[in-house]
């Protein structure tokens, strides 16, 4: 077999845990193999955080082991930069008039701002640019007429504050959180606010505060009792509802997004869409646990985010809090500490210290036999609810497998780095100098007789020369300096 080039003749099938139905599933989609995929992009008022970068670090998975698959995907993820207030209550600041103010900034400018930042963190760690990066703002004539259809299905009704979402005229409205509408109380789950009829109804569209202007208002068909005409601006729900079937249809393959979405955000869409059309929006609802820091999740809220640029300051890497990440399953709580981050930088190098020593030019295994069992259990991971965990201990049995050729483990993990993701493509096999090997069998000989200040001299002299020495038990590594 060639590098890259591996025949799939397993027919493995990708299990999915949907959320909806709150087990794993077969993933079929709904076109021979295209996939619809809908992620739920980044409210652009603040740089993003870490635990706010797993959950795309998930997606991003979750779309390479489709591709992975031969599945062709069309990947859409929204900026959402208006409607999204400080309060699931559909009370408060929207988030973009807020970080203007805390920057002394135009809506426009932070917007355009904190999209380079996320694009750069995304890129940073290796994440795949989406098909599609539709703006809610550049959308609020869909958000419109999407709204006049529920308006004109008796699905919404008028406050003073704005238009909003009669969820009592939806028979199985909370499905996806599993809410217990009838003893649901008023402010249990979000704040009851002044001319709501029901605890759980939410803003299709808001207007603006009589006596002060936003930045970022519309002309709408809708105005407040009283008042002809009014300026307003879209809730956050509906921009999703609004592009996804824009740009994907009534009904398409898979949503994603983290936990927290799930009870409101989600909840949500999932109504409105259903109200519209008829239909769930997606088959397949895909949610990213946490990201704990200390005894509580990472939230901007609560003040103890960390974001990647603060990562990257401190010395570490980027891709080894993407390896972080890979280490636990998506479904599952991961507790960030400095100390974990510092072990995943470790392994990291550590594979890419055995991916330099690979060479093209060793002969290949014989023995393919033994390149399809990796392949077939690699599939089985990955296609076991992208369970990375399980991928990753794959990738090391492959590095201490004596029996493969270092050109068939470079083979080997080229190909599962296509999902993976750890830019493994980018690292070049390392020839060592004749002179610099000297050197470090010199320095090693002057540790073993316990000369530390002559073998010190040594390493400050090959670190000059462009490499650095790491002293491990199975003796000294030598790489080019970072």
């Amino acid at each position: 077999m060639q590098a890259g080039k591996f025949q799939r003749k397993i027919k493995a099938m990708t299990t999915l845990y949907n959320t909806f139905t709150r087990k794993k599933q077969v993933f079929r989609p709904l076109k021979d193999k295209k996939v619809g995929l809908y992620t739920c992009g980044p409210t652009v008022y603040d740089f993003s955080h870490i635990g706010n970068l797993r959950t795309y670090i998930f997606e991003d998975i979750l779309r390479r082991v489709l591709e992975y698959n031969g599945y062709k995907v069309k990947h859409v993820m929204n900026y959402t930069d208006v409607g999204h207030l400080t309060s699931d209550a559909d009370t408060g600041e929207d988030k973009m008039e807020k970080g203007a103010k805390r920057e002394g900034k135009s809506v426009w400018e932070i917007a355009e701002l904190y999209i380079k930042a996320f694009e750069k963190d995304a890129a940073a760690l290796n994440i795949l640019k989406p098909s599609l990066t539709p703006r809610a703002t550049d959308h609020i004539k869909e958000q419109i007429n999407f709204i006049k259809i529920l308006e004109k299905k008796g699905f919404t009704y008028k406050t003073k504050d704005g238009i909003y979402f009669d969820t009592s005229r939806l028979k199985n409205y909370g499905r996806l959180a599993r809410l217990d509408i009838k003893g649901l109380k008023a402010g249990a789950r979000v704040k009851m606010i002044k001319g709501k009829k029901n605890p759980t109804d939410f803003a299709l569209w808001k207007f603006s505060p009589k006596n002060s202007k936003r930045q970022m208002e519309w002309n709408s068909p809708w105005a407040p009792p009283g008042r002809d005409k009014a300026k307003g601006f879209p809730g956050w729900h509906i921009e999703c509802s609004a592009m996804s079937q824009k740009y994907l249809g009534k009904q398409f393959d898979i949503h994603t997004g983290g936990v927290d979405h799930i009870n409101v955000h989600h909840t949500n869409e999932i109504a409105q869409s259903e109200a519209a059309f008829g239909k769930i929006p997606a088959k397949f609802w895909l949610h990213g646990e946490h990201l704990l820091i200390g005894t509580g999740k990472m939230a901007k809220s609560k003040d103890n985010l960390v974001t990647l640029n603060y990562l990257i300051e401190k010395g570490f890497s980027p891709l080894a809090f993407r390896y972080l990440v890979l280490t636990s399953h998506y479904r599952s709580k991961l507790n960030f500490t400095w100390k974990s981050l510092e072990a995943a930088q470790n392994a990291l190098n550590n594979l890419t210290y055995n991916l330099q020593l690979t060479t093209n030019n060793e002969r290949q295994t014989k023995n393919n036999k033994q390149l399809a069992t990796y392949e077939k259990n690699f599939l089985a991971a990955i296609n076991d609810d992208l369970n990375t965990p399980k991928a990753l201990s794959l990738v090391w049995q492959i590095i201490k497998d004596n029996r493969l050729s270092s050109a068939a483990k470079k083979q080997l993990l080229l190909e599962f780095d296509k999902v993976l993701g750890l830019g493994l493509d980018k690292i070049k096999p390392q020839k060592i100098p004749p002179k610099i090997k000297n050197l470090v069998s010199q320095r090693e000989k002057l540790r073993v007789n316990k000369q530390f200040i002559q073998a010190d001299r040594l390493r400050k002299q090959i670190e000059k020369l462009g490499y650095r020495i790491e002293d491990t038990t199975a003796g000294p590594k030598v790489l080019l300096k970072q």
